[in-house]
């Protein structure tokens, strides 16, 4: 049995990880490919901000989940101390005693191995296997290589690796600017998001692809229509942009549920629900659409609040909120009498336009014998004794 350790910190798993793993597994034959993701790397420390040893392991087996013949193992990443190449290689020995193992490394990594914690024990326990990358790297491997057969007799394996042209290093310094996403598995890149790792804001175009997927086709072009006027009251009221289109984007994620599913998730969340009148079945999916905003895509508490109060409003309002409640109100899909003088409004006054939309919401609700929402009169209250 052939079998290949591919360890690393895995600071995050991405596509150039999977298809090096791949290129390995064809090239050598291997039957199992173990990955380790280390807790603590002895050679270098991890970079500030970088995900708990959990973390990394999660994301590990995220990414990897999908690879056949692929298992990802803990026995670095659950150690409180660094972890040595030749202590893991001496365990997997131990599970998998007849067989031919290989030490899957990249170049930098390879030229190396001299210096390693007992080299001379690990290259007699496992077959060093380098990734090359380009003709400079076959040029030094070539060299160390003839230095490890003379010195140690250790034939090393080089495997040609189809380069995906990233690094974790890279991808870490992108994916606070919303790119990245292409590089990582999807699980792996909704974890990251679910979290915020590495101070990670999510892709405009793979969120909306997920708050969309959560929507009736009907209610689409709404979401589309409010994320555009949400971005335009943030610019003339100095909201920020991106708080203003997460929040627009997400706001009504939970809207095609029924009942028993909003309650659910109310419940999951720790909070319990009475009786429920009409009026309040109707705005549930504000609370449980925030709920899932955070929990799924880690949205801020700034952004929880606006999808929170976008449909009745509060006291107390942020500009964030009111942004996201006109925007909601005044989208283009929205045709109803007196929307267009509500429209300039919210233009030319915030405030002024969050009085209106709030007496004609009160308004209509009244005429069709629904009791309004008691946060809405706490909302036209406030706005109206700050005059």
């Amino acid at each position: 049995m052939k079998v290949g350790i591919f360890g690393g910190t895995f600071n995050p798993p991405h596509l150039g990880h999977l298809k090096a793993s791949v290129a390995a597994a064809e090239q050598l034959g291997l039957d199992r490919l173990i990955v380790v993701p280390a807790g603590m790397p002895p050679h270098k420390g991890l970079p500030d901000g970088s995900p708990s040893a959990d973390m990394r392991l999660h994301m590990a087996r995220a990414a990897f989940a999908d690879t056949h013949g692929t298992v990802v193992l803990d026995i670095e990443a659950k150690q409180s101390e660094p972890s040595y190449t030749v202590n893991t290689v001496e365990r997997i020995m131990r599970d998998y005693p007849r067989a031919e193992l290989y030490l899957l490394v990249g170049t930098d990594m390879y030229l190396t191995l001299d210096t390693w914690k007992d080299s001379a024990k690990l290259m007699s326990m496992a077959i060093p296997s380098v990734f090359s990358r380009s003709a400079e790297d076959l040029g030094k491997i070539s060299g160390y290589s003839s230095f490890l057969q003379e010195t140690y007799g250790v034939h090393t394996e080089t495997i040609e690796n189809c380069v995906v042209d990233i690094s974790s290093s890279q991808l870490r310094e992108m994916l606070p600017g919303r790119k990245g996403a292409g590089y990582i598995t999807d699980t792996t890149y909704s974890y990251i998001i679910k979290n915020r790792l590495y101070g990670a804001k999510p892709n405009w175009d793979w969120l909306r692809e997920k708050a969309h997927s959560m929507l009736t086709p009907l209610r689409v072009p709404h979401v589309a229509g409010c994320e555009k006027e949400a971005l335009r009251l943030a610019k003339r009221w100095n909201v920020d942009d991106d708080d203003a289109r997460e929040a627009a984007i997400l706001h009504d994620i939970t809207k095609k549920l029924g009942i028993d599913e909003n309650v659910l998730i109310l419940e999951n969340h720790g909070i319990s629900v009475g009786k429920l009148e009409f009026a309040e079945e109707k705005l549930l999916h504000s609370k449980t659409g925030a709920l899932l905003a955070k929990t799924m895509f880690g949205v801020s508490d700034e952004v929880f609040d606006a999808i929170t109060w976008h449909t009745t409003g509060r006291a107390g309002m942020s500009a964030l909120e009111k942004v996201i409640y006109l925007a909601d109100y005044i989208e283009q899909e929205r045709d109803f009498p007196g929307v267009e003088a509500l429209r300039a409004a919210a233009y030319e006054n915030i405030d002024d336009a969050m009085r209106m939309g709030l007496e004609m919401s009160i308004r209509d609700m009244t005429e069709r014998g629904i009791t309004p929402n008691k946060a809405s009169f706490d909302a036209l209250n406030d706005l109206r004794t700050s005059i």
